[in-house]
């Protein structure tokens, strides 16, 4: 693809914009930073705050341990840490710089002042409205479609920001329909890597450190350390998923270390990044060759979730393992054609995998969603796949893609409330 190309510009851009640090499950970090900027506008610690979500923000945020608290979980603590220490400057590593004594704060601000929560029922699946009150004085924050989308903002009734919003719609992000299957590969083969490399190198030491730390400590089902311990340790598709799993383990464990995220999700940024690295390394390719497999599972990655939407009931890691998946092809000198034929043999095995909310269980899930990358793979290296027609399958590529983007994003909303109305009941 030549620089010329409108195409080559936005895919840099779609990777910038997409390829960043947070630290922590990105729906806790999302509130911290809505109540972060609230406090913000506000003027003052609120002694009230109310925090409205819709299911999914409220699905993916229930279970997990919100990092630099202390161990403490939820929205609420989501809430309190952004009100107390946030740093909004900071995005989507808003409490990245709390103090020992502020973790401190966060627990008494939380028994002095609850913060309620409340269902938000509407058309958008991922909508954040925060309320912060102190005395007569208010302010109001909205974050909508994507983690720091803020939408409107208001301060004693006087509107500051007020932006339209429709569902999923992204219209302040580089479009993404100019995204292609044929031209994603063209990239990746073709881009400079000067242009990208910066982005990716971040990416490797992040996503590796946080790994490792999964790997050498203990976080939640230490799944990692599970496949590492059960597998023969010169496996390197087992090494590969282990270590993409222990980076799960480790963020959904609270870990304090930052992700770097891919389509708004640090368990998808795990999941494309990490095995390709581990396997790349393990078979001894070029710095050339596995920065341009990055590109390749990155930009796959996105372009999956660009139909489906970055909250579902439809698992993320479906679509990054089957991303991880091709470019583990690409590391072998796979083709176009082995590529395209590894992802959709991975999504005929694995996808309609429900996401009921971030947790412990993620790091199983991403070990599952990368095996069927590497099964995808493998059956066409032996002359072997699935055909168009087969289930949800269609002649072509891009076809089967949409099919899934449906499946995803319409077929499984009835899903996703039942999934919600069983963890609530839980």
């Amino acid at each position: 693809m030549e620089k010329t190309n409108v195409k080559y510009g936005a895919y840099i851009s779609i990777l910038q914009e997409e390829l960043v640090p947070a630290m922590g499950c990105t729906e806790p970090i999302a509130i911290a930073y809505g109540a972060a900027k609230g406090r913000e506008v506000l003027g003052e610690v609120p002694d009230e705050v109310v925090v409205e979500a819709s299911g999914n923000i409220i699905k993916n945020v229930k279970s997990v341990v919100v990092p630099n608290t202390g161990g403490l979980h939820g929205i609420e603590a989501a809430a309190a840490a952004g009100v107390v220490a946030g740093r909004p400057d900071l995005l989507l590593e808003v409490i990245s710089q709390v103090t020992p004594e502020q973790q401190e704060e966060m627990r008494a601000y939380l028994k002095e002042h609850p913060v309620r929560v409340e269902f938000l029922d509407g058309e958008l699946v991922f909508d954040i409205r925060i309320t912060l009150r102190r005395g007569d004085n208010s302010a109001q924050i909205r974050i909508a479609n994507y983690h720091t989308n803020i939408v409107h903002m208001e301060h004693n009734g006087q509107v500051l920001l007020d932006l339209p919003v429709e569902a999923d719609d992204e219209s302040g992000l580089t479009d993404r329909t100019l995204l292609t299957m044929a031209d994603i590969y063209d990239f990746a083969q073709t881009v400079d890597i000067a242009d990208v490399k910066e982005l990716l190198d971040r990416q490797i030491t992040c996503n590796m450190a946080i790994s490792q730390e999964g790997l050498t400590h203990s976080y939640g089902a230490n799944i990692g350390q599970v496949i590492r311990a059960s597998s023969q340790p010169d496996d390197p598709i087992a090494k590969a998923k282990s270590a993409a799993a222990a980076g799960s383990d480790a963020r959904m464990g609270g870990c304090e270390m930052p992700v770097i995220i891919n389509s708004g999700s640090g368990n998808q940024g795990m999941t494309a990044s990490v095995p390709v690295i581990v396997y790349g390394r393990e078979i001894g390719v070029s710095e050339e060759k596995l920065y341009r497999a990055l590109v390749l599972s990155n930009l796959i990655t996105i372009h999956q979730k660009t139909r489906i939407g970055r909250l579902s009931a439809y698992c993320g890691a479906v679509s990054a393992g089957a991303a991880a998946g091709a470019g583990i092809a690409y590391l072998d000198g796979g083709s176009y054609e082995v590529v395209i034929h590894t992802v959709v043999n991975a999504l005929a095995i694995i996808s309609g995998m429900i996401c009921d909310g971030a947790k412990a269980s993620c790091a199983g899930k991403i070990a599952a969603a990368i095996d069927a990358g590497v099964l995808g793979y493998r059956m066409y290296q032996n002359g072997q796949q699935f055909y168009g027609g087969d289930g949800i399958l269609s002649h072509g590529v891009e076809k089967t893609l949409d099919n899934v983007g449906r499946l995803g994003k319409i077929g499984m909303r009835s899903t996703d409330k039942e999934i919600l109305q069983i963890m609530l009941q839980s």
